[in-house]
């Protein structure tokens, strides 16, 4: 008799528990349903509020961490140092991270990987960008965007240093190092060894952007740079510089081009050809 008082006292509790669980399920897709709405109505504060309890009542479930982390993105202010916009950038990167560490859908996973490195480049932490932009490229290769915003980050990192070579020499930032000037030369041979893996990395990244969107205009005017800061370190051979040089050309023309283009199909697009009146008979 006491054996199965005891069989139905743990019955009853592992059904307690049981629809104790379902409960906070339900709870927590009322809660995300909640900041859904509110997230859409621009009330971002009361959205985060929904989406912290959704997670907090069914911490497996995905979609509220998503939100939740766009959420917060949605309140932070890009180039704006503030302890709390920090704060805020870290606590959607860290939700961001909790839905890649969860294995969710190959989706959610660029998404959040691409999130996490569009905060880290506008902290200017490249590095940290660059490691995000790769696994979203390498979960979907067949994506552009990271390829381009890796080949933006290359350019970034090679420009600074040639802007500060340039301001210590006295030079103005158009003018090219002189392998004539002992200086210029000694200049010229650090930033190629610093900025060479950077240059060779964005024309492939880039390039790699263009095969996948063969009219990505931003790409390819982010190429013509690229070439510009492979010729600016071929100091030490002046025809490898002309056709660094050459070939920027070559992508600025092509930059224009594809943007006529765009912008041609999208007058087409809206009726915005000229309408000639006819005579009347």
């Amino acid at each position: 008799m006491n054996k199965n008082l005891k069989l139905i006292s743990l019955a009853a509790v592992a059904l307690a528990l049981f629809s104790s669980v379902g409960c906070n399920k339900l709870r927590a897709r009322d809660q995300l349903n909640k900041g859904v709405e509110s997230y859409k109505n621009n009330h971002y504060e009361q959205a985060i509020d929904h989406f912290q309890q959704a997670v907090q009542l069914d911490p497996t479930l995905i979609n509220a961490r998503m939100y939740l982390a766009t959420a917060f993105v949605s309140q932070y202010i890009p180039g704006v140092d503030s302890p709390d916009n920090l704060r805020t950038a870290q606590q959607a990167i860290d939700e961001y991270q909790k839905v890649i560490d969860a294995n969710p859908s190959r989706d959610q996973k660029v998404n959040s990987a691409k999130g996490i490195a569009y905060l880290y480049l506008n902290e200017k932490k490249w590095d940290d960008a660059k490691k995000y932009y790769r696994m979203a490229s390498d979960l979907d290769p067949n994506d552009p965007e990271p390829y381009y915003s890796i080949g933006v980050i290359d350019w970034t990192a090679c420009y600074q240093p040639r802007m500060e070579a340039r301001a210590i020499l006295g030079m103005k930032p158009e003018e090219n190092l002189n392998p004539k000037n002992k200086d210029q030369a000694k200049a010229c041979a650090e930033l190629k060894v610093k900025n060479a893996p950077s240059i060779q990395e964005g024309i492939d990244t880039l390039s790699k952007a263009i095969q996948l969107r063969p009219d990505y205009d931003d790409a390819m005017a982010y190429l013509n740079l690229m070439y510009r800061e492979k010729g600016d370190v071929e100091c030490d051979d002046l025809a490898a510089r002309a056709e660094d040089l050459k070939t920027a050309d070559h992508w600025v023309d092509e930059t224009l081009r594809v943007k006529k283009a765009k912008a041609e199909k999208a007058a087409q697009s809206q009726g915005g050809g000229i309408t000639i009146d006819q005579p009347k008979q």
